[in-house]
């Protein structure tokens, strides 16, 4: 398997990587998680977008915000991995590239997520830490995390 990634601004996306990555967020977060909401925030456009391919497929994909988009601090959001593709260790690869890519992005600086709670310990293994309660963002239980 060959692994690459490449981080690109609203503007560089070519409308085939904009309506895959769309794409990719719709059928995990809508269709998957059966959670209607509205994925299109006005906050894409402000963002840099990390793709993670694996032999040339989209396989997951990660939004890296600036601080005070989201959050006072830097923020990586809308992480998915492709159903196609769990199970290969990806998660970790790709987390690890968004945090390289904030730092390359933004600078070196806390960044804060807010993380499904099933996946609390997963992020934890990362270097985030749980701050605050457990809150329901579109009837899915989310906590705040940060990475100092």
């Amino acid at each position: 398997m060959i692994f690459s990634h490449s981080i690109k601004s609203f503007d560089e996306l070519t409308n085939h990587e904009m309506y895959n990555m769309l794409r990719l967020r719709s059928d995990v977060f809508v269709v998957e998680q059966n959670c209607p909401y509205l994925d299109l925030d006005n906050k894409d456009q402000k963002s840099f977008h990390l793709l993670y391919y694996v032999d040339n497929e989209l396989a997951g994909v990660t939004r890296l915000l600036p601080g005070g988009l989201s959050y006072n601090e830097i923020s990586i959001g809308r992480v998915v991995i492709a159903r196609s593709h769990r199970g290969l260790g990806l998660g970790v690869k790709l987390m690890e590239a968004s945090i390289a890519g904030c730092e390359e992005k933004f600078g070196k600086a806390p960044i804060r997520i807010s993380a499904q709670y099933h996946l609390s310990k997963f992020y934890q293994s990362l270097g985030f830490v749980e701050h605050g309660e457990v809150y329901d963002e579109d009837g899915i239980p989310h906590i705040e995390m940060l990475r100092a």
